[in-house]
C-alpha cells in the first residue's frame, strides 16, 4: 500500500467519524464496551472458564 493510499484511507475514516452525530458515536462506543469479553477470557482464553467450572464442581460436591 502506497503512502498516498494510506493517507486517503485515514482521511476517509476521519471524515466519516466526524460526520456521525455525537450521540450515535457514544451509542456505538457503549455497545462495543457492553459486548467486550471479560479481561481474563480475552487474555487467557478458556483456562479461567475451565478453572471456574472445576471449582464450582468441587463446591457442589461438598
Amino acid at each position: 500500500m502506497k503512502t498516498n493510499d494510506y493517507v486517503k484511507y485515514v482521511t476517509q475514516q476521519f471524515v466519516s467519524y466526524v460526520d456521525t452525530p455525537a450521540e450515535k458515536r457514544k451509542a456505538l462506543r457503549e455497545e462495543r464496551k457492553a459486548n467486550k469479553l471479560p479481561f481474563a477470557y480475552r487474555w487467557f482464553g478458556l483456562i479461567p472458564y475451565a478453572l471456574a467450572q472445576v471449582i464450582n464442581m468441587k463446591k457442589k460436591k461438598k
